[in-house]
């Protein structure tokens, strides 16, 4: 008999628990607007630390958190250029040394083809 009464109730796939006697743990919700003018609330742990922006669900930008400011950027060193990395070696007059030298090598080579 409880064959029959179990038919076709998808038991396993689906829980019959409720939440009349549970705790759930303290939440908050964090609402978040991103460029394009979206708005969206998170729902976060009571004590986890609320991210000064989120990406947005709609679009994937950078969304800011309604009641926050920019985050602060931080100065980061300017990337070094071939030229920086070769004042690091070498001063002016070397180098105008090593321009002759390679203009010399260049119109000797010319010279022997003309």
């Amino acid at each position: 008999m409880a064959e029959r009464a179990l038919r076709g109730t998808r038991l396993g796939a689906t829980s019959y628990e409720n939440d009349r006697n549970t705790d759930l743990a303290p939440r908050q919700e964090v609402d978040y607007t991103c460029t394009k003018g979206h708005r969206f609330t998170v729902t976060l742990a009571a004590e986890a630390e609320v991210p000064m922006t989120w990406e947005c669900r709609s679009c994937g930008a950078t969304a800011l958190r309604v009641d926050g400011e920019l985050p602060q950027t931080k100065k980061g060193k300017p990337p070094r250029t071939h030229w920086d990395m070769l004042m690091e070696r070498r001063t002016m007059e070397d180098l105008e040394e090593v321009l002759a030298e390679r203009l010399e090598i260049l119109r000797a080579g010319r010279r022997r083809t003309a």
